[in-house]
């Protein structure tokens, strides 16, 4: 037999043998499959709709009703939030949603809300944000997504300083830190920390949002937490 022909097919024979072990550890894995998400509506009118997110066909309910029950909480603070002591002079408003991640057991997405009162010089948005671990059936706030007595506050300001002057975002006032409940979300590899309009940014800027990558924050994040669980490549 020729000996180069041997040498190949043994090679072959070897490299099939690592697919099927490499497919065997595959079918050994979890299936962590998205959750399932149908859209929900309130309509006080033409021009007064919000529309926000519910999970549906989870295999624990009471995971589902606990997901939505903090959703339709946090969009009807955002309605109180507009409305105030003046709900008759609201002549428009649009609630929206975003689903910023969906996969690995972690689910965060964004809740917005836009309301026009009469006579308003502009119309008014607010943004928040919740993120759930599937796993532990919890809603988390920023401080959980790190190890307890890490300086998060610190390394984040850190970095939100550098992108500030990196892209030139002009301040109304000198930004010192974030809060310890700063809003933020998760977005596939990236945590977003973002501030309120009139926080820290003129009104035309929008929504200041500051991306910053899990592999930047990995030596203090909770390794079992929602952000933690991100960082994991694979």
């Amino acid at each position: 037999m020729n000996k180069k022909a041997t040498y190949i097919e043994e090679h072959i024979i070897i490299a099939r043998i690592k697919w099927v072990k490499k497919c065997k550890r595959m079918n050994n894995m979890p299936i962590i499959l998205p959750v399932n998400i149908k859209t929900a509506s309130i309509s006080g009118g033409p021009n007064k709709r919000v529309i926000y997110p519910q999970v549906i066909d989870m295999q624990n309910l009471q995971t589902e009703k606990l997901i939505n029950r903090t959703i339709v909480n946090q969009t009807q603070e955002l309605i109180n939030q507009q409305v105030g002591n003046m709900p008759t002079t609201v002549e428009e408003m649009l609630g929206l949603y975003e689903i910023k991640n969906n996969q690995r057991n972690v689910l965060s997405l964004s809740l917005s809300n836009y309301t026009y009162h009469y006579h308003a010089a502009h119309g008014m948005t607010y943004i928040k944000s919740l993120t759930f671990d599937l796993e532990k059936a919890k809603s988390f706030e920023l401080k959980e997504l790190f190890k307890p007595g890490s300086d998060y506050i610190q390394r984040l300001s850190t970095i939100i300083k550098e992108q500030i002057v990196e892209r030139k975002i002009q301040l109304i006032t000198d930004f010192t830190e974030i809060k310890p409940n700063q809003d933020y979300y998760i977005a596939d590899k990236s945590l977003v920390i973002y501030f309120q309009l009139y926080d820290i940014t003129p009104y035309v800027f929008g929504f200041p949002m500051f991306p910053i990558s899990v592999y930047d924050l990995q030596d203090i994040l909770d390794e079992m937490g929602p952000l933690g669980r991100m960082a994991v490549n694979n």
